[in-house]
């Protein structure tokens, strides 16, 4: 099995409140003289306080298409993504000589060289590292690019690996766009990044054993008919979101029995989890996945209280839950874990952990 030995995440330099940032979307998103009160009860609804944002809340009014929001993507993804990077390997006590694989993950702006790229001079990587850009899994990137590392390391027991996500969503908000999905996005969406630090069974240094979970097995299940689900339209004004009501029935129709499935194959059941590491969705989401799994109350309470600080931030919250999990809640050894995230496709991905 393979283990986790370190998770840091990090923010986007500018936190606002909740009401700044509907303000802000009020002046950008809506035509003059629109009445906002959708707006308004939308991000109320959102149960978001406050989130971070690559640029000062004026500066979204002056981004003038998709190549002048993709090329600030690309300079504060290597910003974010370096600290991210070298806060786990810190924590891990490991140096960027040590690392054999780095996934990079994200759905929020595009670039080649790729970030990791970019990321490997800066960060001292070696010349001979392997790395494997995702674009286009949208929020299910974290659990997914999890997956496919331990997939990797059950194959290279004796390296290391690094998942980094980052996800700068404030970036795709569309400007004159009043659509019903761009102001929900406008809601729930901020701006962060995460990187975990992940090492093969037979790695010879064991310091870190004690430090996180083993990742057991996966499971990945692409739901049929659901393409229009959630995704992105390319537009000439950049990434446009596609966002339909009715994610939280598919939940519903799925989930339990992907996740009983999976669980059962290993003996499990659903109760004998001891923390579920679920993505934050949205609020109609996480209630779909606690009624679907019939969870007991507080079971999600660290994925709503990540919702409520920073809001949804893609592929890199269902990480961030992971990393507040383990430094706040973290379950008796040797008992079963399962880290959860959806996304376009419309998929869903699943880990095994065990703690």
């Amino acid at each position: 099995m393979t283990r986790i030995v370190a998770v840091h995440g990090a923010l986007a330099p500018h936190r606002r409140t909740q009401s700044e940032i509907t303000d802000m979307v009020a002046r950008t998103c809506l035509p003059e003289g629109t009445d906002r009160r959708v707006l308004d009860r939308l991000h109320r609804s959102a149960r978001v306080r406050s989130r971070h944002m690559t640029l000062p809340l004026e500066r979204y009014g002056e981004l003038d298409g998709f190549g002048a929001a993709n090329d600030v993507f690309i300079a504060a993804a290597t910003d974010l993504g370096a600290k991210a990077v070298q806060g786990a390997l810190r924590m891990a006590g490991l140096s960027a000589a040590d690392v054999d694989l780095l996934i990079f993950t994200t759905v929020t702006g595009i670039a080649t060289p790729s970030i990791d790229a970019r990321l490997a001079g800066r960060l001292g990587l070696r010349p001979d590292v392997k790395r494997l850009p995702l674009f286009g899994l949208g929020c299910a990137g974290g659990a997914a690019g999890l997956a496919r590392m331990h997939d990797y390391l059950l194959g290279r027991p004796g390296h290391v690996g690094v998942l980094l996500s980052v996800e700068l969503c404030s970036l795709t908000f569309q400007r004159d766009d009043a659509s019903m999905a761009n102001l929900v996005a406008t809601a729930l969406f901020g701006d962060g990044a995460a990187a975990v630090v992940v090492c093969g069974a037979d790695r010879p240094d064991r310091r870190h054993e004690s430090v996180g979970p083993t990742i057991v097995d996966t499971r990945s299940h692409l739901y049929p008919d659901t393409g229009r689900v959630m995704g992105w339209d390319i537009r000439n004004s950049g990434f446009q979101v596609v966002l339909d009501p009715q994610v939280p029935d598919v939940v519903r129709r799925y989930l339990a029995d992907d996740v009983e499935g999976f669980l059962g194959d290993h003996g499990i059941k659903p109760k004998d989890v001891t923390a579920w590491v679920c993505h934050p969705g949205g609020p109609k989401v996480l209630q779909a996945v606690t009624e679907a799994l019939d969870l007991p109350e507080a079971a999600l309470d660290v994925t709503w209280r990540h919702l409520a600080d920073v809001g949804n931030l893609s592929s890199s919250s269902v990480l961030h839950v992971l990393r507040d999990t383990l430094a706040e809640r973290r379950p008796p050894p040797g008992t079963p874990g399962v880290l959860l995230a959806m996304g376009p496709g419309f998929a869903c991905e699943l880990v095994l952990l065990r703690w």
